[in-house]
């Protein structure tokens, strides 16, 4: 229950943001074991919603390791209204079936920059974390009515001026959760290629460094080089040594640790070009396919009493 898909209606994102025509959007919650589908109401009465980026969602259980009693989708975005630097959330909790809008939230962000959230939101530690991939990540709970905003800054080295096009640097970074800690994944866009990868200190102030590895000068095969510049596909959610690249219509697999290329797969045409990857990184529970989506009126034990 942790996947989320969007369906945009009309004309595509790029005219929408140029003033042409803004897309309709419609939201759902999926299953993708059992298939069941929830759509969600429109935010603000109106499907015109795209600028609400960054959905992300979370659920809640009672119980460890069993089906989720509850969830919560949100968004973060900027307030304009505010007269200072701040926030708000969208966020729809299954609980009550509603949308609602969240006073502005103050945030500890230097006033000289704001937030551009460009990544998808990654659910870590009861929060979802929404990233800036040129400066860094901040965290918020969604169930929460007063929701305390936090941000950890990316590795210094790795903090860039503000970009128009941060959605470009966004190919080759990326933010994710392997074996339960906040991972940051970048790589040079420069030969020899350096894949670097980090986790959040116990603290959430820092990151340490983990894995490093100069890409190009990894055997892959006899008919592979590396003519294009590697992306960052996904974080492997179950092994932090691996990572998931992208070059060209080629998907591959690094072992960070060994380093050493573990496979490679080909797809029909070259991999989607955005920095929403189209890589995503799941891990199914055992229980998922006989799940029910929770909803308003549901009690929670019908969710505990799921036969597997």
């Amino acid at each position: 229950m942790c996947l989320r898909g969007t369906a945009r209606h009309g004309f595509d994102t790029t005219r929408a943001l140029t003033g042409v025509l803004e897309p309709e959007v419609t939201r759902f919650v999926l299953n993708p074991l059992s298939g069941q589908m929830v759509r969600l109401p429109d935010i603000d009465g109106t499907k015109k919603t795209i600028s609400c980026s960054g959905m992300g969602i979370l659920t809640q259980s009672e119980r460890p390791n069993r089906p989720p009693d509850r969830y919560a989708v949100a968004a973060l975005n900027d307030d304009d209204d505010s007269g200072q630097q701040g926030f708000v959330m969208r966020r729809f909790l299954s609980e009550t079936g509603k949308w609602e809008k969240l006073v502005a939230l103050p945030s500890r962000l230097p006033l000289s920059r704001r937030m551009g959230i460009n990544q998808e939101a990654v659910a870590f530690a009861g929060r979802l974390w929404w990233v800036d991939v040129s400066w860094g990540a901040i965290s918020a709970d969604p169930f929460s009515d007063r929701p305390d905003l936090r941000f950890v800054e990316l590795p210094r080295e790795s903090v860039t001026e503000p970009m128009e096009r941060a959605h470009d640097l966004g190919r080759y970074r990326r933010i994710g959760v392997s074996e339960g800690r906040l991972r940051y994944a970048e790589v040079s866009q420069q030969e020899p290629f350096l894949l670097r990868s980090f986790a959040l200190d116990d603290t959430g102030n820092g990151w340490t460094l983990e894995h490093q590895v100069a890409l190009s000068r990894l055997m892959v095969g006899e008919c592979f080089e590396w003519k294009d510049t590697p992306r960052i596909g996904v974080i492997d959610p179950l092994n932090a040594r691996v990572m998931h690249l992208t070059i060209s219509n080629l998907v591959l697999a690094v072992d960070m640790g060994r380093e050493k290329a573990l496979g490679c797969l080909l797809t029909s045409g070259d991999c989607p070009d955005r920095s929403f990857g189209f890589l995503k990184p799941c891990v199914l529970p055992s229980w998922l396919g006989s799940c029910r989506i929770p909803s308003p009126g549901n009690l929670s034990h019908d969710f505990l009493e799921v036969h597997v």
